[in-house]
């Protein structure tokens, strides 16, 4: 039937790079976030880069801020980079997931087919 899954999962070896890709991508996604939270604490409130580095860690965690922002443009960037930090968690967490929960949905739709057909 055209569009039908196979019948088997792929091999251990294709899907554990398709996890490390996931991995990898979410670790420099992670990267790129805490880099530019740590240049926006430190361009917008003066912090040096070891407590730009806390702060953006922080509250890309989801922890909280550790410095209060002083600065108009401080406050809005640290709102702005909180909000953004949310929507960047559940994101790399959609990439790293997503072959662990495509391949149990697999599993489970094979396991499916084959009792339909005994």
């Amino acid at each position: 039937m055209v569009g039908s899954p196979p019948d088997k999962l792929l091999p251990r070896a294709v899907f554990v790079r398709r996890v490390m890709r996931g991995a990898m991508a979410g670790f420099v996604f992670v990267v790129v976030s805490l880099l530019a939270g740590m240049a926006g604490y430190a361009g917008f409130e003066g912090l040096g880069w070891v407590d730009a580095f806390l702060n953006a860690a922080m509250i890309l965690s989801g922890m909280g801020p550790i410095f209060n922002p002083q600065t108009t443009a401080g406050k809005l960037f640290a709102g702005l980079y909180a909000i953004y930090s949310g929507f960047a968690v559940i994101g790399m967490a959609a990439v790293v997931f997503a072959p662990v929960i495509h391949r149990l949905l697999h599993k489970f739709h094979i396991e499916e087919r084959e009792r339909k057909d005994s």
